[in-house]
């Protein structure tokens, strides 16, 4: 593949002084981040992909974990068919990968094939177009992206023709406190909470015979709690305290045996064995005011005046898009929910699910920014219901726009699992 020869369409030209074609940039190289690198190679349009640290770092992060989804709803299809030119082994399709294997598998193997285009350890600090700010509107959607990263030694300047901004937001948690804020005794914490799915049994002595609160009530925070559990089953003087936010802790469980994704439904059914064993105490609602540390013991208020103290805590709140990177571009999120703004009605978890959100592509997606374009987690906002199906679809719809093939980037479909709180809280990982 020599990009110098390959033209882009009239939809997404832009050129070099010296008259050569820009790639798109891709931002991210996750899981949608690579998916997009994929569409785009079958369509022939040149690429980059840019990451702040090594390939599917996010994922390797709770490489533990197992996901509740099969692998048939976790690789792209052009990235499948990309493969398959390879000696790539192909994993069972209704097997349920663990992150390491999701990196190992897949991701790894994907990623290779772009080696030549991936930029990694390069932290993308800002995005503009080339002699434009973001309030001057003359010959706008003709001068190319600037894209400039830091890396361990220097800055660097990328220049695109598009950008799809795949940095989801894994890393950029949610705080504890119910009022959304990170105040400063929370943040003077971070030695003794963790905003991660930790692998307790890696890190065990962190947590051995301990008090320990898990904040929040999604999939992640009852991955964590299922793993303190059998380290409590092994060192009994562990205790573990769920924190909830619901007014009852069924609220959590999910769709238990109606889940069209069984892994899922059974993170709810084990989590009330738990409870129903009372392995785990659990305080709910518990809304929390102010979070501090008193004589090595972190004390935790709550509006009502109830406290609770523990040595450690593990907050699986979720995470929220972090947009620094995007404040000299014209683009929107909604003011709610932090998503882009068509998906707002489509995503709010207080009425939807995973399997109920509609199939959208390159239209929803669009911007006010000319060829610029959120995808993945990052476009959900805080909601916390993003799968990977659905940014396997969005960046399929926005490769094919950027090649002028309007009938396929209109014609958008999904199909997902319905039933059950869809909350990973991962960042797009499940």
């Amino acid at each position: 593949m020599t990009y110098s020869a390959i033209p882009l369409t009239s939809s997404t030209t832009q050129q070099t002084n010296e008259g050569a074609s820009l790639p798109v940039a891709i931002i991210g190289a996750g899981p949608i981040g690579l998916a997009a690198a994929a569409h785009l190679q079958e369509r022939k349009i040149p690429f980059i992909i840019i990451e702040k640290g090594l390939v599917a770092s996010a994922v390797t992060s709770w490489q533990h974990v197992r996901l509740f989804s099969p692998w048939k709803y976790n690789i792209d299809a052009a990235a499948q068919r990309l493969l398959t030119q390879t000696d790539w082994q192909q994993p069972n399709e209704e097997k349920l990968p663990t992150g390491q294997e999701l990196v190992e598998k897949y991701l790894g193997p994907l990623a290779k094939l772009f080696k030549d285009y991936v930029y990694v350890k390069h932290e993308v600090i800002a995005i503009s177009r080339q002699q434009t700010d973001r309030m001057k509107t003359t010959n706008r959607q003709q001068m190319p992206f600037e894209i400039i990263t830091k890396t361990e030694n220097n800055i660097k300047t990328f220049m695109a023709a598009a950008v799809i901004d795949a940095t989801g937001t894994w890393g950029n948690p949610n705080p504890a406190l119910s009022n959304g804020l990170f105040l400063p005794a929370e943040r003077a914490l971070h030695e003794k909470i963790d905003y991660s799915i930790p692998d307790i049994t890696a890190h065990k002595e962190r947590y051995i015979n301990k008090k320990i609160a898990v904040i929040g009530g999604g999939h992640s925070a009852i991955n964590s709690l299922i793993q303190l559990v059998a380290l409590k089953k092994r060192y009994p003087d562990t205790q573990i305290t769920w924190v909830l936010r619901k007014d009852k802790v069924e609220q959590a469980f999910g769709g238990g045996r109606d889940d069209q994704l069984v892994s899922r439904g059974q993170l709810g059914l084990r989590i009330a064995k738990i409870i129903e064993e009372q392995l785990v105490t659990v305080i709910t609602p518990f809304r929390i005011q102010s979070i501090e540390e008193l004589q090595h013991k972190i004390h935790i208020k709550s509006y009502d005046a109830q406290r609770i103290e523990v040595d450690q805590m593990i907050v699986n709140t979720g995470n929220r898009p972090n947009f620094t990177i995007n404040h000299e571009l014209r683009f929107e999120v909604d003011a709610i929910t932090e998503a882009v703004p068509a998906l707002s009605n489509l995503i709010d978890p207080n009425l939807h699910s995973c399997g109920s959100v509609d199939a959208h592509g390159e239209k929803e997606l669009r911007q006010l920014e000319k060829n610029f374009y959120i995808v993945g987690s990052k476009s959900y906002g805080r909601a916390p219901t993003f799968l990977m199906a659905t940014g396997y679809e969005q960046v399929r719809s926005i490769a094919a726009y950027l090649a002028g093939d309007m009938k396929a980037a209109q014609q958008v479909q999904l199909s997902l699992p319905e039933t059950g709180v869809c909350s990973s809280d991962q960042g797009g990982c499940c």
